[in-house]
């Protein structure tokens, strides 16, 4: 089998994170989940056997931090590659393809969101080599997730016929938005969609061809943003005008729903986006009350809530399905159901002109 090259994209901030995550130091530099960072616990997960080191597409101003955790980790990265301007995945992936082109044609990428929790390994690394067996084949592969509930902040991938000579993975029959709870719940039913987890297989050049077919500009631009770019010891900067002049596109739009060659890998390993505090709550360890708690915390009578502190003591008497977070400058007190909403008050504070959605409290 051709060699696999983790490629994690490190871009996103984390506003529903708030008070923990912020954009100096965002949710994927974070121990959210168990004692290493979220993008440590990525670039483990795909490390050993048939992986290669990982290529890390981050911004310029998280790359010290980046480097820094890796090299904390014990991983060397084949590179880290850095975007001027964020331009969302189907640029990061177009770079991240020519990069492994010129090394390796033949080589399958695996495309992994920094900022993802997985806790079955085991069932990952299965659904990886399936993934890899259809990528040499010239499929581009997605891994869906197995729903555990009718969840309208996911989009839905349905599948539609086995690839030849395989049980496991499926033709891509359609991708679908985020979905209204009662169709979300109609897809349950179904047994036929699956959360669309935001992870790709790909060989380098098949997917350069596909994008050669549908974004043809994105592909012109980030070949420029190489051809201009620079070398600096651990990093590669691109070259921030061509990169510019890529549309801001997902790999989903630009490629994914438009290709005959899309493939889905049905999976349950555990997986969570950690989009917010409930997330959290949801795959935490709970005591007998239903609580998750981290750091100096005390509770009395209190049930089904999310108690952290990475700072003063926090306590709480009495409620039921809240998150509650502090940190050394700021406290977060929320309905566990409304956490999504955390991002309209990173939106006040940007209005307002503060700087506590900006700067890490240490």
């Amino acid at each position: 089998m051709s060699m696999i090259y983790p490629v994690i994209l490190s871009g996103g901030v984390g506003t529903r994170l708030w008070p923990l995550s912020r954009s100096q130091f965002p949710k994927q530099l974070l121990a959210l989940a168990g004692e290493s960072t979220l993008i440590q616990d990525t670039a483990l997960r795909a490390s050993g056997g048939n992986f290669a080191a990982p290529l890390i597409v981050c911004n310029q101003e998280h790359r010290f931090l980046i480097a820094e955790q890796m090299r904390a980790a014990g991983i060397s990265p084949l590179g880290i590659l850095l975007e001027p301007v964020g331009r969302n995945t189907a640029p990061a992936a177009a770079i991240a393809a020519l990069t492994i082109a010129e090394r390796d044609p033949d080589g399958i990428l695996l495309l992994l969101p920094a900022d993802h929790v997985v806790t079955n390994r085991p069932a990952f690394a299965d659904a990886v080599g399936h993934a890899a067996r259809a990528a040499q084949d010239n499929h581009l592969v997605t891994f869906g997730i197995e729903p555990s509930r009718p969840e309208t902040g996911y989009g839905y991938v349905r599948r539609g016929k086995p690839l030849a000579g395989s049980q496991s993975v499926f033709a891509v029959a359609r991708f679908v938005e985020k979905p209204d709870l009662p169709t979300a719940k109609s897809y349950i039913e179904s047994g036929d969609y699956y959360w669309n987890s935001g992870m790709f297989a790909f060989r380098a050049a098949a997917f350069l061809a596909e994008m050669e077919k549908l974004a043809p500009d994105i592909l012109v631009a980030c070949r420029a943003a190489m051809a201009e770019g620079r070398k600096e010891t651990d990093f590669f900067h691109l070259a921030a005008k061509p990169f510019a002049q890529c549309r801001s596109i997902s790999i989903d739009y630009a490629v994914m729903e438009h290709t005959d060659k899309a493939a889905v890998v049905p999976v349950e390993m555990g997986w969570s986006d950690i989009g917010a505090w409930d997330a959290l709550w949801d795959i935490g360890g709970k005591d007998d009350s239903g609580n998750v708690t981290r750091g100096d915390v005390l509770c009395h009578g209190v049930r089904n809530t999310y108690l952290r502190s990475d700072g003063p003591l926090v306590a709480v008497v009495g409620v039921d399905d809240l998150v509650v977070v502090a940190t050394r400058d700021a406290v977060l007190v929320s309905r566990k159901d409304k956490a999504q909403d955390v991002k309209k008050i990173v939106d006040q504070l940007a209005s307002a002109g503060r700087d506590e959605h900006i700067v890490p409290a240490k």
